[in-house]
């Protein structure tokens, strides 16, 4: 995904490990929702459980903390952390899933547990481990309802995953063209009145961009941002089809083509995903506000530790309520293959749902909380990421994205190359929500 961008590629596994989990005694039945029977570990022996994730030297600290910590406090639990270099972790989930090889408990984004889910390879939560309405009270709706599927709650969010409603701010931008600093924005329009200073020319040749928000993450969510704040919905009646072409939906549009090509603060020839990347261009200097996902300045921190910049809201588009659709982001899930799901389910749990050590995770990774309460008392976790602070007071205005079909291919394939279309003057608005909405409907009966 290329809203993970700070995924670092550093190992390619070689092979994958199996191991063996069960043991020559009677098979004993557990009341975990189930179908599956729990196979005990023989007398004397640890159960013995496997827990695959992507490989992140963030993620994988977090991760193997808080592992360490559950065996030492289950000592007849013994589970083996395998990750797995991005790409290479998303084709052997596709392979070892249909084939029940996968690891007991499984780091995934959320945007595709309901598909994992629905094709019967994960293992719902029993009400006695956790209903929703429990959920509920402990993780924010966003992250929450991408694990609740048809009724169902799979497993747990770790990660709220916001990439709209805020933005990377350079202050000595700022500061060279007499704008205030910090920003005091009351909407949208003043806050492109003062990016559009901030954008430098040498004769017609862009040099600065004073908002660089065109990037194929981006652009999905400013979409389906704007579309939510006028009081409509990016959704069909049927709830699975979509209404990319309503009248909010061309506003949104258009909105987003005027800042460009009226106001000037971003050449969208120049700027764009395949050149001056928004991440690339605002740490070279060259980008006043760079609209992308809170995540970018924990990046940002890491690679760019002596310069100068800020993560904080930017106003919403329409309106004066920032509401916004948002990915799931991480979390843990338990495979219906499991031989141990008491045990497998106790480890999701504990590492999404302890607040110590849903802590240990989110400041390792820098990522904002799923869970409520680590908002609500954010001194250690600002201490790592002061950053976040900004997101906090969007998060209880986001929804999940609901479910569209692929993800990926509607943000990468349909929505971003139409949008870049238009903004860059090739087509209007009414012609790229025409198009968007055509090619997101067939997607969707294709997969039906």
């Amino acid at each position: 995904m290329k809203s993970l961008r700070m995924i670092l590629l550093i190992l390619v596994i070689g092979s994958l490990m199996l191991v063996a989990c069960g043991g020559d005694d009677a098979a004993d039945t557990t009341d975990t929702g189930s179908s599956d029977t729990e196979v005990a570990a023989p007398a004397g022996e640890k159960v013995q459980l496997r827990l695959w994730s992507h490989q992140n030297a963030a993620f994988q600290e977090g991760n193997q903390a808080i592992i360490d910590k559950f065996m030492e406090e289950n000592p007849n639990i013994e589970v083996t952390y395998e990750t797995f270099e991005y790409d290479l972790f998303i084709q052997t989930l596709q392979t070892s899933m249909p084939a029940g090889t996968e690891a007991d408990v499984l780091e995934l984004f959320g945007t595709w547990v309901c598909s994992y889910a629905a094709g019967g390879r994960l293992l719902p939560m029993p009400k006695t481990v956790m209903s929703y309405e429990e959920a509920q009270q402990l993780f924010y709706q966003a992250p929450l309802d991408g694990y609740y599927c048809d009724g169902e709650l799979y497993g747990l969010p770790q990660e709220f995953n916001l990439e709209v409603g805020g933005a990377l701010m350079n202050p000595a931008l700022f500061e060279a063209h007499g704008i205030a600093y910090p920003p005091e924005w009351n909407n949208f329009s003043e806050m492109i009145a003062d990016a559009a200073q901030m954008s430098e020319y040498d004769g017609e040749t862009m040099l600065r961009s004073g908002f660089n928000y065109v990037t194929s993450d981006g652009l999905g969510f400013a979409l389906t941002a704007a579309i939510l704040q006028q009081g409509a919905s990016y959704f069909a009646e049927d709830g699975r089809h979509f209404n990319f072409e309503s009248p909010e939906s061309i506003n949104a549009i258009q909105l987003l083509m005027d800042i460009a090509q009226k106001d000037n603060v971003v050449d969208p020839i120049l700027f764009n995903d395949d050149s001056n990347w928004v991440g690339d261009s605002f740490f070279a200097g060259n980008v006043a506000i760079g609209f992308v996902g809170s995540w970018a300045a924990g990046e940002g921190l890491l690679n760019y530790p002596d310069m100068d910049f800020d993560y904080l809201q930017i106003p919403p588009y329409f309106g004066n309520e920032n509401v916004f659709a948002a990915d799931a982001g991480w979390g843990k899930v338990v495979s219906v293959n499991t031989k141990h799901p008491e045990e497998a389910l106790k480890l999701a749990k504990f590492m999404a749902a302890e607040k110590a050590n849903a802590l240990v995770w989110n400041t390792s990774t820098a990522t904002i909380p799923a869970l409520k309460e680590l908002v609500a008392s954010p001194d250690e976790l600002l201490a790592k990421a002061p950053f976040l602070e900004s997101t906090f007071s969007l998060l209880p205005n986001g929804q999940y994205l609901g479910n569209l079909t692929d993800r990926d291919q509607l943000w990468y394939e349909i929505i971003y190359p139409h949008m870049l279309d238009a903004i860059q003057g090739n087509i209007t608005a009414e012609e790229a929500a025409k198009n968007i909405n055509t090619e997101a409907n067939a997607m969707v009966d294709a997969s039906q």
